[in-house]
């Protein structure tokens, strides 16, 4: 084990310097020009929060989808609730390094949820209060190569916080696919950023080694991979991003178990010029998709008796446009996507999957927990309205939308497709910015 270590981080390494040849790098995931980048010794505190009124309009019959903040709600419940906080503070600490810290509370999972579960959950404390952790907090070392930053601490990754999700420009209404799949958006370890032509910036990379468990403490000695390399195109207002990672989740001479996913992304954005892109105007469109290998990952129940170890790929594509109606007061937006947990079905043969990967085998509770079908495919829609009285304060009725449909033979005596519904006003407000 020692060994396959030390090889995967001197391979590391080394594709840290392959890529150490470029430009200006990307500063901090909420650098703009209220904030004077590079200037010693000066800092700022900034935030934004969103949440919504809402209302469950149909509950799905299996409780499926626990990668949603609604499963498991029933029918006709209403309630009022934050969804995301954010308070951060960025800090010029010289001309070359800097700072960035950033507290949150989110992702706040209601009691009920799953299922019969009545005990705090998501960022609540035992006494079932929002609670704020450590999201961020990293320091960042500028052109430690020409137009490269080396930043190490707890950091943004490549997959999607970066750039696919500023382009959708609404995770106030919802996460991007990958994000809703739970791969990191941040963690814990070392990164270089930056780009490879100093004069244009249109074309650069972001790798990155980390624990893999986000704001936990590590866990195992398996680290996780990370790497993309985007390009600009038309003045900036075409953007293509490539995307793979790769984990070791358990690894012994008769047990091989590990993830990798590839992601490639393509939106292009009518407002953005040679200084960059500008998705909160104009007109957007853009589409993601991804496929994540799952080795050695699902056990099938055969119908004759026994158990097979099966590897699968775990897909989505997600397609999104936003444009205004009217420019910085009112905007709409409508989002599609589709994603299937499980590859390989073969209902002549097996009777049940169980995965072992968390986030690709969604548990519909049937039964008990842990059982059930976990291989059901979803779509989901949203479409919705963003009114804006004023710059940085954003209100946006919508609908939420997730369809549920099992692919097995066996549905376990309920319907084989349902949904979850839900009607919301979300508000979304920025400070500091």
């Amino acid at each position: 084990m020692r060994k396959n270590l030390i090889r995967s981080s001197v391979l590391f390494f080394i594709l840290l310097t392959v890529f150490s040849v470029s430009s200006s790098a990307q500063y901090l995931l909420n650098s703009d020009t209220a904030f004077k980048a590079g200037s010693a010794n000066s800092g700022r505190i900034w935030g934004y929060a969103f949440g919504d009124a809402y209302y469950k309009a149909h509950s799905d019959s299996f409780n499926r989808g626990n990668g949603n903040q609604y499963s498991g709600i029933p029918k006709n419940r209403n309630a009022f609730a934050f969804r995301r906080i954010y308070l951060g503070y960025d800090y010029n600490i010289s001309k070359t390094f800097s700072a960035e810290l950033l507290l949150a509370a989110e992702d706040n999972f209601p009691a009920g949820n799953p299922p019969s579960s009545a005990a705090a959950s998501g960022d609540q404390l035992l006494n079932n209060k929002l609670a704020f952790y450590i999201k961020l907090a990293n320091l960042r070392w500028k052109n430690i190569f020409k137009g490269t930053d080396l930043v190490v601490g707890q950091l943004s990754t490549p997959t999607f916080a970066l750039l696919s999700d500023k382009m959708w420009n609404y995770r106030a209404v919802e996460r991007t696919i990958t994000d809703i799949r739970r791969t990191p958006s941040y963690d814990f370890g070392a990164a270089l950023q930056g780009t490879f032509d100093p004069k244009t910036k249109n074309f650069g990379y972001n790798v990155m080694m980390g624990n893999g468990s986000s704001a936990k403490p590590e866990a195992d000695s398996y680290k996780w991979f990370y790497g993309d390399v985007y390009g600009f195109f038309l003045d900036k207002k075409l953007v293509v991003d490539l995307y793979a990672d790769y984990e070791r989740l358990a690894w012994t001479p008769t047990w091989h178990h590990a993830r990798q996913m590839s992601k490639i992304y393509v939106a292009y954005n009518s407002a953005a010029t040679t200084k960059g892109i500008d998705p909160g105007n104009g007109f957007t469109i853009g589409a993601e998709y991804f496929v994540n290998n799952l080795k050695n990952d699902w056990f099938a129940t055969k119908a004759a008796g026994g158990v097979d170890t099966i590897s699968a790929n775990a897909s989505g594509l997600s397609l999104f446009v936003h444009g205004d109606i009217i420019p910085k007061k009112l905007r709409f937006f409508v989002r599609y996507d589709i994603y299937n947990p499980f590859n390989k079905i073969d209902n002549t043969t097996y009777t049940k999957y169980v995965g072992n990967t968390g986030n690709y085998n969604d548990n519909s509770y049937v039964g008990s927990t842990g059982n059930g079908d976990v291989t059901y495919k979803q779509q989901f829609f949203t479409t919705g309205l963003d009114f804006m009285p004023a710059k940085n304060v954003h209100f946006i009725p919508n609908i939420w939308y997730n369809h549920y449909a099992t692919q097995l033979s066996n549905s376990y005596g309920k319907a084989t497709g349902d949904n979850d519904l839900v009607f919301r006003l979300t508000f979304h407000y920025v400070f500091g910015k």
